[in-house]
């Protein structure tokens, strides 16, 4: 995809009108954020790759204490245009991130699903909002990584390796993304045996990259398709410890 990414109002415009559509609520573009009801925002974070269609997003719960509040994350759109992939990735995010962070504000189900410090499926000694799980891929099993990531919980299994990673004890911020599979179609086309194979399995805490969940997640049984490719994202908001 070749193209520009359009200027920041115009991007903070499409957040602003995603927000809008998802919470009933008006929320307006300027001054540099898409600033919605109460203390809530959107800012554009520091643009770390050279993708027009890749965007990282600050989402700050209370704009006058920005520095212990807000919850970064990025993601990356597809489509025929620059417009079109940039729509895809705000949806991503809303239908992930942002729903369990507009979740914490309204605490009443609509946008995610809550947790239980003591929940077997959830974060062992943490209340935490499940946001979405997104899937996106190619071929027949496209939905299978995310069919299989809504039938089997992860945090019990990333919780071991994340034990003394956070560096704060109350909104953390925990995405996961991970698939793969093997492009192409007959042997030695792109799909088939032949085709070239791909898997990622990567945890990000507060916009970090984590090893050793990354790595535990790797570990698990997730599908890894023969053909085509199969990915899912989701994204998991650590509110307090028990």
């Amino acid at each position: 995809m070749d193209g520009v990414r359009p200027a920041d109002e115009t991007v903070l415009s499409m957040v602003a009108e995603h927000l809008s559509t998802a919470t009933g609520r008006p929320w307006q573009a300027g001054d540099g954020m898409a600033k919605g009801p109460g203390s809530l925002a959107v800012r554009l974070g520091a643009r770390h790759t050279g993708s027009p269609a890749h965007l990282d997003l600050d989402f700050v719960l209370n704009v006058d204490r920005p520095g212990d509040t807000t919850i970064s994350d990025c993601v990356t759109g597809y489509g025929a245009t620059v417009t079109e992939s940039l729509d895809r990735a705000i949806t991503m995010w809303l239908g992930t991130t942002a729903g369990a962070l507009l979740e914490l504000a309204v605490q009443d189900g609509s946008h995610a699903a809550h947790f239980a410090p003591g929940d077997p499926d959830g974060f062992p000694g943490w209340h935490a909002i499940h946001g979405g799980i997104i899937g996106w891929g190619t071929g027949d099993e496209h939905d299978a990584v995310q069919r299989w990531a809504v039938q089997h919980v992860l945090l019990p299994h990333l919780a071991p390796a994340l034990k003394g990673a956070f560096d704060r004890e109350h909104l953390v911020g925990l995405k996961a993304f991970f698939g793969g599979g093997r492009e192409g179609g007959r042997d030695g086309e792109p799909g088939g045996p032949g085709g070239k194979g791909t898997e990622t399995a990567e945890i990000q805490v507060n916009g970090a990259r984590h090893e050793a969940a990354s790595r535990a997640l790797a570990e698990l049984d997730w599908p890894r398709p023969a053909g085509g490719l199969s990915y899912a994202r989701t994204f998991v908001l650590l509110v307090h410890q028990e």
